[in-house]
């Protein structure tokens, strides 16, 4: 059962006006509280495209789904595959072998539990709720409820705003505000020099950003301005990852 405070602030979303996003940052914020947690991240997701953050509570909530972003892993990207909730309550104690990679940087960035929530309905899957712990533990039963609650409400609220039923994120690729922007753009760019499909070019992308230790988006600016070339056969040079 939905905690009382939860389900007013489903009610005020659903009373809201609908000339924005779903669940302005003040509300995340709220919600975040509610599901004890320190930090919230929206993101949508696109079968074989990049995804989107859409909402974040903080620098460490993007932060954290930039990572994810970037290697490609993590509870959000497991979430939208398996269309079933992921996470780790307490990320000190191992799960290296589970996301290789990514646990020591979420360590770096003081996250110490994380959890990641479909937002899907049946097969039809747009995004994921992600939070985060800067101290380890588990969501408590009520919290589970609540956070499971909050994501059918927005599943619900994505596809009212969706410009095409057949696929309800069109209207977001074609709106100004959007997060990586630049990197979707540095995606079509590398797509077309190379002759390959976007998702190819976005692992391109990745790879070189990951290996470089270059932030995903400056990695894409760079390419923007034509200050990085990636060719057929690129071995990333340079960069400080060990």
């Amino acid at each position: 059962m939905v905690s009382a405070r939860m389900s007013q602030l489903l009610q005020d979303l659903t009373t809201e006006r609908k000339d924005d996003l779903p669940l302005p940052p003040a509300r995340l914020r709220a919600c975040a509280m509610v599901l004890g947690l320190d930090g919230l991240a929206l993101s949508l997701t696109r079968p074989g495209d990049s995804g989107e953050l859409l909402r974040h509570t903080g620098e460490r909530a993007a932060q954290l789904e930039d990572i994810q972003f970037t290697q490609g892993q993590g509870p959000g990207p497991e979430a939208a595959r398996t269309g079933l909730p992921a996470g780790e309550a307490d990320l000190t104690n191992g799960h290296r072998d589970r996301w290789p990679g990514l646990v020591p940087d979420l360590l770096a960035l003081g996250i110490r539990a994380v959890f990641a929530y479909p937002l899907a309905l049946g097969t039809v899957r747009l995004g994921v709720l992600t939070g985060h712990r800067t101290s380890p533990g588990a969501l408590s039963g009520q919290q589970d409820a609540d956070a499971r609650a909050l994501a059918q409400k927005l599943t619900v609220m994505l596809l009212d705003q969706a410009a095409s039923p057949e696929d309800p994120t069109v209207w977001l690729t074609e709106t100004s505000h959007l997060h990586r922007a630049e990197v979707h753009q540095a995606t079509g760019m590398v797509a077309k020099q190379l002759d390959v499909s976007p998702a190819e070019a976005l692992v391109r992308i990745r790879a070189h950003a990951f290996h470089t230790g270059r932030p995903l988006l400056e990695t894409a600016r760079a390419i923007l301005a034509r200050e990085l070339l990636l060719t057929a056969n690129h071995p990333p040079q340079g960069g400080h990852k060990p």
